[in-house]
């Protein structure tokens, strides 16, 4: 417990939107907090930046879904109007136009998952294999999210979970891959069964509207970080960049400072607010954290290759929708391509047309050259929207991402960490943290921040919880089905020897 004449201080480790989370909400709770990022600015993987010339490019576009509550709850209270409207999105194969994803909230409101399968508009998929997907609706009711759900499903592929619930070749391939691939960044043989379900779940299958999304208006760290970095600042919170952490210094279980190099930063209680790739080099560097098993597990974790580029053209194309997800290109890899004329304020009067390009599990593009990623980009584009043919790349930028997304592999869930450490005071946040809120990617990472804050109030004794808004409730149907499976669960329980079941 820290002395109670001195402020409580808090050191922050990340900046991306756990930390800028936990770090904003404490500030406003009148603790001393320290935010250490390790890059040059905060935001992590959705920092912009401008390049030489002037434009703006970051890594990876990021969408924002419908049950984004408490990210729009944010952006709300920090007084920003940083999105666009909701948009359609639709999906492309080498063949041409695959699917088209309406505005979900628009339509009649039908149960779970009946409105998901009726309105989106598939071009070629026949209707028997789409049918093929209903016994899965089992493994939607048994999967609640609870730490044995996750046991149960973990050490499943996702290809695996799919084939023994009879979904069909060709709906796996052309829409249940697809998805894995720009929704967990790999193929369906390298996806735990059990992130997959929590996935598809939040973001398709809970309600009708929860795959409606909008786009930032330009870069998320330009609309929406530096804005509130600066009320954070406002608020008494400090921001440290080119900060790498280091090691800790532990007193009888407590931490109670933060090495970065030369640098010793006091801590009363410290969150770690970073991904995967980012914990793992802060433990490959710290004695204090390697003699902890649960932080030396997380090496066991991995971590996916991206790959971003942005294409000027010199012409302007007609692009249907703004928001586009691409699959059959290349079988290990899923990419989406996004109309930046339409989407980001800056280019919306641009001559000709700018597209972001992301490419997802990207292991084999990382080592070719710039010169020889934009003409595949370019002819990839091309499949899609022929007129990308004929025009001309006037300027382009190339960033590579290397272990830059989690890799939610079969088994890696008894490696992923819970908020509460083995150390009294260091807490744990971030889309990786195992939390049962029940949401994902950003607005996880975001959700975790908050329920890592609240921690440190609950250690430290000062200040207000943050309220954290909770996903919504499932569907009385849904209630009804899981309840019931729950108790048959139960019951057969001692009849049955002790094995998987799905």
């Amino acid at each position: 417990m820290s002395d109670k004449s001195q402020t409580p201080r808090v050191v922050v480790v990340g900046a991306g939107w756990a930390g800028l989370g936990a770090t904003y909400h404490l500030a406003k709770q009148g603790y001393d907090v320290t935010l250490l990022e390790a890059g040059p600015y905060p935001g992590g993987l959705v920092a912009g930046w401008k390049t030489a010339g002037g434009r703006s490019v970051e890594a990876g576009i990021h969408g924002f879904w419908y049950p984004y509550n408490n990210i729009f709850q944010l952006v709300k209270e920090l007084g920003l109007s940083p999105f666009t409207p909701w948009t359609r999105s639709s999906q492309y194969s080498p063949a041409g136009f695959e699917v088209e994803s309406p505005i979900f909230q628009e339509l009649p409101r039908l149960p779970s998952p009946l409105g998901t399968f009726i309105y989106t508009q598939f071009k070629r998929l026949p209707l028997i294999d789409r049918l093929s997907a209903l016994p899965l609706l089992y493994a939607v009711v048994d999967f609640d999210n609870s730490d044995a759900a996750w046991r149960r499903y973990d050490g499943v592929t996702a290809r695996e979970l799919f084939k023994q619930f009879g979904v069909s070749a060709r709906l796996y391939r052309e829409s249940f891959e697809p998805m894995l691939l720009v929704g967990l960044f790999a193929p369906g043989e390298q996806c735990s069964a059990a992130a997959t379900l929590g996935m598809l779940y939040f973001f398709i299958l809970a309600h009708q509207p929860d795959f409606d999304v909008v786009w930032c208006r330009g870069t998320v760290g330009e609309k929406i970080f530096r804005p509130w970095v600066e009320q954070i600042e406002k608020s008494g919170g400090k921001l440290a960049t080119n900060r790498r952490v280091s090691d800790l210094i532990v007193d009888n279980n407590r931490v109670t400072g933060v090495v970065c190099g030369d640098e010793t930063f006091d801590a009363d209680a410290v969150i770690f607010a970073v991904g995967v790739t980012g914990m793992q080099k802060i433990i490959s560097g710290s004695p204090s954290l390697q003699k902890r098993q649960e932080f030396r597990d997380v090496m066991n974790l991995g971590a996916i290759d991206v790959l971003a580029t942005r294409l000027w053209f010199d012409r302007k194309i007609d692009i249907p929708l703004p928001s586009n997800a691409c699959f059959g290109f290349n079988p290990t890899t899923g990419w989406t391509f996004f109309d930046l004329n339409a989407l980001h304020d800056e280019y919306r009067d641009e001559p000709g047309t700018v597209i972001e390009a992301d490419f997802y599990h990207a292991n084999q593009f990382l080592p070719l050259s710039d010169e020889e990623i934009v003409p595949i980009v370019q002819r990839d584009l091309a499949a899609c929207v022929p007129a990308f043919g004929q025009a001309k790349v006037i300027d382009s930028s190339v960033i590579r991402l290397p272990r830059a997304v989690t890799h939610f592999a079969p088994g890696s869930y008894q490696y992923m960490l819970p908020a509460v450490t083995s150390f009294e005071n260091a807490f744990m946040s971030g889309d990786w943290i195992v939390n049962r809120h029940g949401s994902w990617s950003q607005e996880k990472a975001y959700v975790t921040g908050l329920e890592a804050a609240n921690l440190v109030i609950d250690r430290l004794q000062q200040g207000s919880k943050a309220e954290i808004i909770p996903v919504e409730a499932d569907e009385l149907h849904i209630q009804m089905a899981r309840s019931l499976n729950q108790s048959v669960r139960n019951s057969l329980k001692p009849l049955l020897p002790n094995f998987w079941l799905p």
